[in-house]
């Protein structure tokens, strides 16, 4: 670990300190992981202490573990399907940090908002409860991003079907767009390796 990360990790811990769930570096990163009580009181001592001076928000996104037992967390709850993911820049200090928080229900996700802290995430948290469904109490405009006008689901969760739900096309006899349920036959598609007969030999 460089002298930098070393010092990014003290720091860190001085100031959490109990707010910390885990901490771990990997790849010259520091992925800090906080419980759902404690975040945004994690989030705004990250902001707002000299000795950390994150004044940036570079990115929020949802990640759906569902099927990734393996890589989850060994601390993170039984159910604990849906995190949000923020990336923190420090310009005064030039150092980054990764923030992990996961939702306390599966079926109702929720991490409270940091909008208030960096206006920046007003767009992020819209996208990771349009992809994902993960709400964000607290944001004043809590609506889809990316998805159409009324769709239906969160086309980022692990469960939900490639083909999605209904499709999109132009009707020429009432000259407006409808949507139909899909016509793609679903199928399951197995990669082939082709390779020249020598082409170890090369």
């Amino acid at each position: 670990m460089s002298a930098k990360l070393e010092k990014l990790s003290q720091n860190l811990q001085k100031h959490l300190g109990e707010r910390i769930a885990s901490l771990k570096t990997a790849l010259n990163e520091i992925t800090v992981e906080v419980r759902l009580a404690d975040y945004l009181d994690a989030m705004r001592l990250l902001r707002d202490t000299p000795e950390l001076g994150f004044e940036e928000l570079l990115d929020l996104c949802g990640v759906d573990y569902s099927t990734h037992s393996s890589k989850k967390p060994e601390n993170a709850g039984e159910g604990s399907r849906f995190a949000a993911v923020s990336h923190l820049l420090s310009i005064s200090n030039n150092w980054r940090v990764r923030v992990r928080v996961f939702a306390e229900n599966d079926n109702f996700p929720s991490v409270p908002s940091v909008t208030d802290l960096w206006k920046s995430a007003v767009w992020y948290e819209r996208e990771a409860f349009d992809l994902f469904g993960i709400v964000f109490p607290g944001h004043d405009d809590l609506r889809r991003i990316l998805t159409d006008y009324g769709f239906i689901g969160h086309p980022f969760r692990k469960d939900f079907p490639v083909s999605g739900h209904v499709e999109m096309r132009y009707d020429p006899d009432q000259r407006r767009v409808v949507y139909q349920p899909v016509t793609i036959e679903l199928r399951e598609n197995t990669l082939r390796t082709v390779r020249e007969e020598n082409y170890s030999k090369h």
